[in-house]
């Protein structure tokens, strides 16, 4: 069970505000943000396994943004507060936005609220700004597309340029009309529309009594049921799912457009598509704020689950004055909802050890509801945490779900000690391995020392297969914890040296099972080097980053004989980062490991691709935009090419975009832009032929 429980939780440590920083901690203090929000950005969106509340995510974000705002020569292209998180997942084919899906500022006070109105006011000049005021589903979003009246796509909002392929899945749900129903106005050519995916709570109760039954896994919650019967690979089983949707936009790129939202909610409604019948007209941020209030006080008595409410500008000719920040729009805020709190006691703390040896303490807790789901465990995250709080074993404590996800301990009610209560200190000896447990200076985590410690090696060996690793599809939990204690692996090189015969005796192994997990063990070898350096696990790298160095050095030969000088000229690597980097290298058991994976066949060497403006080729510093669907390449291949000549491929024609390479079936608003700016377009051949394949 090591590791089992928040393994991937991060420390919550107090630190200087924006104002009392240097411009040299700022700056520190904004990679090591950006680094935990993508992480968790990344378990939220793509594995709907989150590790903090949304209340503690919000913080990271909004410290990342107050930090920006003061030293804006800090903002990277790839900060978190640029871009909306969430990549397309494996299994899906990506699908382009026209324009992108933007998320929404949060708020979370009347103060922001107002200062909200007023600066819409300044900013159009007009005393009166009416909003709309619409339910902040706890759901996922979702664009659909139709032309003609008839459904022909529709996409996640992955990460707001391009979303995952869920049309299969999508035409499964009822409330989705394959074929619009003539409005007032017609059947628009082309509409794009955007909404929410959930599950109403009446049929998520139905749904997990039904998987208990059959002594199947209960989803957490709606959200998390919403967005597993979405993504799932066969659609009978989304068709089996009681799925519900609301529609909240209609995108920009449609052929035809409202005046106003209010407007595109009506004509939406006689279009066939479900809008939310709660939402309504406002005329000022007192009566936005009376709204908000009234709406939380009733969320329980509402269908659905929301976490607050989003208010949009109504006219929509306003929303193209006001404008764009890089990751939000100016016409539209999210107000949240007061966080979820109960009370509980703590009946005791145990340590468990993760992939990294990070030892985490979890607090088991006198099993309490919060928001319609049972807690029974809670991440402490370390021991500055817990002395942080000074929570002790027999404490009554507040417990806490923002945005009804994962809880943590909020305070000690100290008046509750009977004095029977005890401390807690995390053991000096791994719990696992029974080696020494260390924090290193500067460190808020206490880790075990043991690069063969059997918890540490579980976690290596799971995450070394993980779908965005070397993805070995069957090595299960169960498999890897009885590879690990019948002494069948020491590392994860040992896996290319099992045979079919061994896995054949594990439990829960048939021969059949056996040899196909010996085939994709064997399968992969072919694992590209993004891949295997993210496979790796090495502190501090994510996938991204993972791909920024592979594509930077091109081989594992060529990344672990890099010094710290030659790492922090990479972008996204600072000082810590290249130390995390450096440390895993160095490593006697490391460089042992990357010699057996060579034995094996596992020596990836990457295409280096030119970054656009910084090389030569023959579209150095170009911009350019694909439509439609090319015959000889697939869209992601096309803008590799692109990358490869050195220019850089964006989703939607603009001012700036240099060519727009027009396949067949090409989007009609990216044809339109082009026209209006003068934009040159290529053919397919012509493409080619200028990248230097043809």
């Amino acid at each position: 069970m090591h590791g089992a429980f928040f393994a991937k939780g991060f420390a919550v440590t107090k630190h200087k505000g924006a104002s009392d920083m240097t411009k040299s901690e700022a700056a520190k203090r904004a990679e090591e943000l950006r680094r935990q929000i993508e992480q968790h950005n990344d378990l939220y969106y793509n594995h709907e396994a989150p590790a903090i509340s949304d209340g503690e995510f919000d913080a990271l974000v909004r410290e990342l943004r107050v930090i920006e705002e003061r030293w804006p020569d800090l903002v990277t292209p790839d900060s978190p507060t640029q871009r909306v998180g969430g990549r397309p997942r494996e299994g899906f084919q990506a699908v382009r936005h026209e324009t992108p899906m933007r998320s929404l500022l949060s708020i979370f006070d009347e103060e922001e609220m107002r200062r909200f109105y007023e600066t819409c006011q300044e900013e159009l000049g007009q005393d009166r700004v009416p909003l709309v005021g619409e339910p902040k589903y706890d759901g996922v979003s979702i664009e659909i597309v139709y032309d003609q009246g008839r459904l022909i796509s529709a996409a996640t909002r992955g990460d707001g340029t391009a979303g995952e392929d869920v049309t299969a899945n999508v035409r499964t749900i009822h409330g989705v009309p394959r074929h619009l129903r003539e409005g007032k106005a017609g059947v628009p050519d082309h509409l794009v529309v955007r909404g929410e995916v959930l599950m109403l709570k009446k049929e998520f109760a139905a749904l997990n009594r039904e998987a208990e039954e059959k002594g199947e896994k209960v989803f957490a919650n709606p959200r998390n049921a919403a967005a597993g019967s979405l993504r799932q690979l066969d659609p009978r089983i989304t068709a089996g799912r009681p799925l519900r949707i609301f529609f909240w936009e209609i995108s920009p790129s449609s052929s035809w457009q409202p005046e106003t939202q209010w407007e595109a909610l009506e004509a939406m409604r006689n279009l066939g598509l479900k809008t939310c019948p709660v939402s309504r007209r406002i005329e000022s941020a007192q009566e936005a704020i009376r709204w908000h209030h009234d709406l939380e006080a009733r969320r329980d008595s509402l269908d659905f689950e929301i976490d607050g409410c989003v208010f949009k500008v109504d006219r929509l000719a306003d929303h193209e004055r006001l404008g764009m920040r890089a990751a939000n729009p100016r016409w539209a805020v999210a107000y949240k909802f007061t966080p979820r709190q109960k009370t509980t006691r703590i009946l005791e703390i145990q340590a468990y050890v993760g992939r990294t040896g990070a030892v985490t303490p979890v607090a088991t807790l006198e099993p309490v509801e919060i928001g319609g789901v049972t807690v029974t465990h809670v991440s402490l995250h370390n021991q500055d945490q817990i002395d942080g709080l000074d929570i002790r074993v027999g404490d009554t404590v507040l417990v806490e779900r923002a945005g009804d996800v994962i809880p943590h301990v909020v305070q000690v009610i100290t008046e509750k000690r009977t004095g029977h209560e005890k401390r807690y200190h995390l053991p000096a000896k791994c719990p696992a391995c029974g080696s020494e447990v260390v924090k290193p200076e500067g460190e808020a985590i206490a880790r075990c020392t043991n690069f063969s410690c059997p918890a540490q090696l579980k976690e290596s060996l799971k995450h070394f297969g993980s779908k965005h690793a070397l993805d070995v599809d069957g090595l299960g939990d169960k498999i890897v914890d009885q590879l690990v204690e019948r002494g069948l692996v020491k590392d994860v090189a040992d896996l290319y040296d099992l045979a079919a015969a061994q896995l054949a005796d594990l439990e829960r192994m048939a021969e059949k099972s056996a040899a196909n997990l010996i085939e994709e063990i064997a399968k992969s070898k072919a694992a590209s080097l993004p891949r295997v350096i993210y496979g790796l696990g090495i502190r501090q790298v994510g996938q991204a980053l993972a791909a920024t160095l592979a594509d930077e050095f091109g081989s594992l030969e060529a990344l672990a004989a890099a010094d710290e000088e030659r790492l922090v000229q990479v972008p996204d690597v600072g000082p810590e980062v290249a130390a995390s980097v450096l440390a895993w290298f160095q490593s006697k058991e490391n460089r042992r490991l990357l010699e057996k994976l060579k034995a094996h066949g596992i020596d990836p060497k990457a295409v280096r691709s030119r970054r656009a403006g910084t090389g030569g080729g023959p579209l150095a510093g170009k911009t350019l935009v694909i439509t439609g669907e090319l015959e000889s390449l697939s869209r992601d291949e096309a803008e590799d090419l692109v990358r490869q000549a050195g220019g850089k491929p964006v989703g939607s024609v603009s001012k700036s975009t240099d060519y727009l390479v027009v396949g067949a079936s090409p989007g009609a608003s990216k044809t339109k832009a082009a026209q209006k700016y003068g934009t040159p377009t290529l053919q397919e051949a012509e493409f080619l032929k200028l990248v230097g394949k043809k």
